[in-house]
């Protein structure tokens, strides 16, 4: 009788675990749970690393928006950003594309900057508030907000030059060229 319920036991875990293993596979890892889909992005308004310039939402109301908050401290940053820079490149006539130093220092970011490149304007965070209104966890993650201030996705982890390709089109409407080579 005892051996039957270590059995009954057994098989009740082993249905479970599977069941958990069933609903896991398939899943895309950088597809994290996000509440924030079909709502309206928060407003920001901060000053470009560069210039100093004041960048804000509302001034770029009627285009769509790439956001991507990033850090020098940050491996797969590094290993992202050309494919940003190439992005900003090929589609910045399409959308525009906006950097957001994370948790790090304006020198260090203007170090990576030099070393790595940045074709479109990046921006101070002061003590993160603007990542906090959007969520974020950790980066990379990158934001794609519709012409209507919407926005319509995230991408958590180093983008890839096809996802950053297919969100573009998704944005827009259009059909963008396939990405021949993000890392030259």
């Amino acid at each position: 009788m005892g051996r039957w319920r270590y059995t009954l036991g057994f098989v009740a875990l082993s249905v479970g675990l599977i069941a958990v293993l069933y609903k896991g596979f398939g899943r895309n890892p950088h597809e994290v749970p996000f509440m924030m889909k079909g709502q309206a992005a928060p407003t920001f308004a901060l000053r470009a690393l560069d210039t100093g310039e004041r960048v804000s939402l509302e001034d770029l109301k009627g285009r769509p928006v790439v956001i991507n908050f990033w850090a020098s401290w940050c491996g797969p940053c590094q290993m992202e950003h050309p494919v940003l820079e190439w992005g900003a490149r090929e589609f910045g006539s399409q959308a525009v594309f906006l950097g957001v130093v994370f948790e790090d220092t304006e020198d260090n970011a203007r170090q990576f900057l030099q070393r790595f490149g940045a074709s479109f304007p990046q921006l101070v965070d002061p003590r993160s508030r603007m990542a906090v209104d959007y969520g974020v966890a950790g980066v990379p993650e990158t934001y794609f907000i519709d012409p209507k201030g919407i926005i319509q996705g995230k991408h958590v982890g180093p983008i890839d030059p096809q996802t950053l390709a297919t969100r573009i089109r998704e944005l827009t409407g259009s059909a963008p060229s396939t990405p021949v080579e993000a890392n030259r």
